[in-house]
């Protein structure tokens, strides 16, 4: 035990109830479900002061130590995404005999999956712990991204795809729950910005790795098959680091020690939503379907679904169609990952000043529909200029990652906020389903349809979210006229599964 930890206990001897094996329960903590209460209650024993500056210390190691593993997975589950966008560039759709939109239905295919898992994946997020459970997911969708190599047919590509989606539709809703229970809710956008933008990472590494692949010659199987077996390898390995060393919440970490995670669990308590009760209560799920903030976000996630369906299954199409071969295609995409890469950390960055999350949202759609009044006004001859304004679509991941957050932000009770993230990922599936059919294939290569439906689901998406913002604002303030603030006790309620509704003292993000 350090120094700064026996300066945190009350006495004389220096030596914490946690070494010797005690517990200083609430006289009610029978009522309480939360699986980190009881460290919870064990804060309450050292000094505040103390719990602070060691906070520090505990979020610089979840910072290095569990943020990177959520990031690296996160890249990987991306990458196995988008191998179909860069398998399509080498003969993918001629050597699997597609015509007309079977490629669109075979992007829609993933969706389709990820649409019937998200539901039933976040009750057992609920229930299940969530590091082991991302491990053996690892091993098997590494195992199916393989599969997609032996495929030789528009319906066993379907088949695939959809078994694809139906297991990752767990890592998004997990890593949103993760994240609401390892860091506080000002810290909480930047996190989430941190581990998405490395798709703009992914975006490079599959397109450099696309390209490298497209000029391996002599080999017994097709260029693009070789994409799903390298992609397909590295996700399965990388499964045996994170059953082993991702943790379940602040209250199992293995990086931390039982001190750190008294104090893991004292910082995030301060977000008055608990750590997670693996009760399912079926009045916060109808709390859930009945609340109008909860139909706002299925909104947000269907408009940014759309976009994301259109702009990441078909930004290789758009490319080439501005007159690039397939390896100049493959290279030209990479500077959108990095657009990608950079602008999602920086508006994380701005999403973390005061009262600047719902703003942020709607800023960061400017970008792309800057983009798609170019790729619609500028003329063809300029497919360079044409280049950089689908370069621009990348920047979708930022409002998509920041709107992500804002279940774990502002629904407070785990069911409730199970609900919530399952219904906003459903409607966000469906959305990504729809939006490849927004392109008809002989529109190409401007897709004006599709370019002027993803306008359209820009300006709904940011308008939706002002709407969203200002119901949250005027909560608050009805709030704070109350007089509702008191520190301790809203902290205390958090865990005692209370949702936003309930827990008075809670206040929403905005």
């Amino acid at each position: 035990m350090s120094d700064d930890e026996k300066k945190a206990m009350p006495g004389t001897d220096g030596i914490s109830t946690i070494e010797r094996g005690e517990t200083n329960r609430f006289p009610d903590a029978e009522k309480h479900a939360d699986i980190a209460y009881d460290l919870f209650e064990q804060s309450h024993q050292y000094d505040p002061a103390q719990l602070e500056k060691d906070s520090l210390r505990v979020r610089r190691k979840l910072d290095f130590i569990v943020l990177p593993m959520m990031m690296m997975t996160y890249m990987l589950s991306f990458l196995d995404k988008q191998t179909l966008n860069y398998s399509n560039a080498y003969g993918l759709q001629a050597d699997t005999h597609m015509t007309g939109d079977d490629y669109s239905w075979v992007s829609s295919a993933l969706y389709f999956g990820w649409l019937i898992g998200a539901y039933p994946w976040n009750v057992a997020l609920q229930r299940f712990p969530i590091g082991r459970l991302m491990g053996c997911m690892l091993f098997v969708w590494g195992a199916v991204c393989m599969f997609q190599a032996a495929v030789f047919n528009f319906s066993g590509f379907f088949a695939v795809r959809f078994f694809l989606g139906a297991l990752e539709a767990c890592i998004s809703p997990a890593w949103v729950l993760l994240t609401s229970m390892l860091w506080t809710r000002e810290e909480q956008p930047l996190r989430t910005s941190y581990w998405l933008s490395v798709n703009g990472i992914s975006s490079i590494i599959g397109a450099l790795l696309s390209y490298g692949l497209g000029h391996v010659d002599g080999l017994a199987v097709p260029n693009w098959k070789l994409i799903y077996l390298v992609v397909g390898a590295v996700t399965f390995a990388w499964g045996f680091v994170i059953i082993l060393y991702l943790p379940d919440g602040p209250h199992n970490a293995k990086m931390l020690t039982e001190y750190e995670r008294v104090v893991a669990v004292w910082r995030v308590s301060k977000n008055r939503t608990g750590v997670k009760d693996p009760q399912i209560l079926t009045y916060q799920i109808k709390e859930a379907l009945l609340d109008v903030k909860t139909w706002l976000l299925m909104i947000t996630g269907a408009c940014f679904g759309i976009l994301n369906g259109g702009v990441a299954n078909f930004g290789s199409a758009l490319i080439k169609g501005f007159g690039f071969d397939p390896l100049k295609t493959s290279l030209m995409q990479a500077p959108g990952g990095a657009f990608e890469l950079v602008f999602v950390i920086v508006f994380g960055y701005l999403a973390t000043v005061k009262n600047m999350l719902g703003a942020t949202i709607i800023i960061s759609c400017l970008p792309g529909i800057a983009g798609l009044v170019g790729i619609l006004k500028i003329n063809i001859e300029h497919r360079y200029a044409l280049v950089a304004m689908a370069w621009l679509q990348n920047i979708l991941g930022s409002p998509i990652v920041l709107s992500w957050t804002l279940p774990g932000l502002n629904v407070a009770g785990h069911t409730k906020r199970a609900t919530v993230l399952g219904l906003f990922f459903v409607f966000y599936c469906a959305g990504n389903i729809a939006g490849p059919h927004l392109f008809f294939p002989k529109e190409a290569p401007r897709y004006k349809s599709a370019i002027k439906g993803l306008l359209i689901c820009y300006c709904v998406g940011a308008f939706i979210q002002v709407v969203y913002t200002s119901l949250c604002w005027i909560e608050n303030k009805r709030r704070d006229a109350k007089g509702l603030l008191a520190e301790e006790e809203a902290e205390v309620a958090g865990f005692n599964d209370l949702t936003d509704k309930e827990n008075k003292y809670f206040r929403y993000s905005i």
